[in-house]
């Protein structure tokens, strides 16, 4: 079997103009909305809104509990405190999540992360959530941000191929998540930390390596990534872990609930990648079946389309970088 051969040529094509037109230039964006709310005195808090969308979307509108006074930016919530049902009025139109970040005057900071799917929490006092509340909040924002990720789906779409048979795929696809994981669980922790802008860059940057030996590959010139396409798949796996951090992080988890959205951040992840894998083959079945064919060059003017728009990502995000040092 030739390098590849089992993904027909005019799938790369159509996906990469499809992504392409999807795409703006940061590439990706998951919006989240956060609300932090400080207490000033006992039972009395105080609003302040922060967003994370390129699209400058207004903010959603919270619902406080019923016994909750609210007029922006001063909350009362009298003796109770802040407990009790909390909710965001029509989130899933607005942002992916909104996130309440609350600072009590005694006790740790406590966050909550609300979604589509869990669009109401009943706050108390502990600021320990059921499970129930975190998988049906983390599962969805994970497959979310990588289905809206198309730097990261195009480097997937990269990997496919770069490789000759399924079982190479599954190899490859497997060392990609086992990077990304590690690297996703060190950063969220703490562990380890990269400023988001560079390793934005560099997530671009990579899929113009990709690109490059994508076409060596077709040219007939196989070159050692072509051989272990695993290799490659976890070496900048690592690197786009730390991109999948950024948006976990962003959303300021409280400690007693970390490991748990962690874990469920990761499975949405690997269940929305995986599904673009099963969409890809399933097109790749279907070609076979069908016979449909497209001519060759078409295969080609995919792989430059892939590095010409990954080159404009990376000068647009290195110069994101560079511009507030020359200034």
């Amino acid at each position: 079997m030739k390098p590849a051969a089992w993904i027909p040529a005019w799938i790369p094509a159509i996906a990469v103009a499809a992504l392409a037109w999807a795409a703006p230039a940061a590439a990706h964006d998951t919006p989240i909305a956060l609300l932090t709310l400080k207490e000033t005195q006992p039972g009395t808090f105080v609003e302040r809104w922060t967003y994370s969308s390129s699209l400058n979307i207004a903010a959603p509108t919270p619902v406080y509990p019923e016994h909750c006074v609210a007029e922006a930016p001063r909350v009362v919530c009298g003796e109770l405190g802040l407990t009790g049902d909390f909710s965001f009025e029509k989130l899933g139109e607005r942002y992916s999540a909104a996130v309440v970040r609350l600072m009590p005057l005694e006790g740790p900071k406590r966050s909550y992360t609300f979604t589509a799917a869990q669009p109401v929490i009943t706050l108390t006092a502990s600021g320990i959530l059921p499970l129930s509340h975190i998988v049906a909040a983390y599962i969805p924002l994970g497959f979310e941000h990588i289905m809206l990720g198309i730097d990261h789906l195009l480097f997937v779409l990269g990997l496919m191929l770069l490789v000759s048979s399924p079982w190479m795929l599954v190899k490859t696809i497997t060392a990609f998540t086992i990077a990304h994981s590690i690297t996703l669980g060190l950063a969220t922790f703490g562990v380890i930390g990269v400023p988001e802008g560079a390793v934005n860059a560099l997530i671009a940057l990579s899929i113009v390596i990709l690109a490059v030996e994508v076409l060596k590959l077709r040219r007939g010139r196989a070159g050692w990534s072509a051989t272990y396409p695993w290799v490659v798949a976890f070496g900048f796996g690592l690197l786009h872990g730390l991109g999948f951090a950024s948006a976990l992080t962003g959303i300021g988890l409280s400690q007693a609930n970390l490991p748990a959205a962690l874990l469920f951040f990761n499975i949405g992840v690997e269940l929305g990648q995986l599904a673009f894998v099963a969409v890809v083959l399933a097109v790749a079945w279907s070609h076979r079946q069908l016979r449909a064919e497209l001519p060759r060059w078409t295969e080609t003017v995919a792989v430059y389309g892939t590095g010409t728009l990954a080159t404009v990502w990376f000068y647009d995000r290195f110069g994101a970088i560079v511009a507030p040092l020359v200034t």
